[in-house]
């Protein structure tokens, strides 16, 4: 699935829900990304916005009812390009963050490979 003309990217993932951060993981290898940490919680995805090693992030919108703006922040501090994933579409953000790219779930890998191509372009 990976093009010639892809980068191989090192991408924070952060997701909840067990089997859907899985899902992602092996989505991103598939696409022949590596995942430079997978985390479930705000506070882990915090301390890796702001310290870790990636070139861009996926980021679940509702992380066990807290929100990820202030990981969001973070990222954008950093110059960190990511993209939202909702279940909710791109409507349901803030106003703060409709401008930025947005998954809605259910999604291909197609889509997933798009979105971050867009933002990879920006690397």
């Amino acid at each position: 699935m990976t093009s010639p003309t892809t980068m191989t990217a090192r991408i924070l993932v952060v997701e909840d829900e067990y089997l859907i951060r899985m899902l992602l993981e092996d989505m991103l290898a598939d696409l022949g990304h590596v995942v430079a940490a997978a985390v479930s919680t705000i506070a882990e995805a915090k301390e890796l916005a702001a310290t870790g090693d990636f070139d861009c992030a996926v980021l679940d919108v509702n992380l066990d009812g807290e929100q990820i703006f202030p990981v969001a922040d973070i990222l954008i501090k950093r110059g960190k390009p990511f993209v939202f994933v909702t279940g909710y579409g791109e409507n349901s953000l803030p106003e703060t963050y409709r401008g930025r790219p947005a998954l809605q779930k259910p999604f291909q890998v197609e889509r997933l490979e798009q979105m971050l191509a867009g933002l990879l372009a920006t690397v």
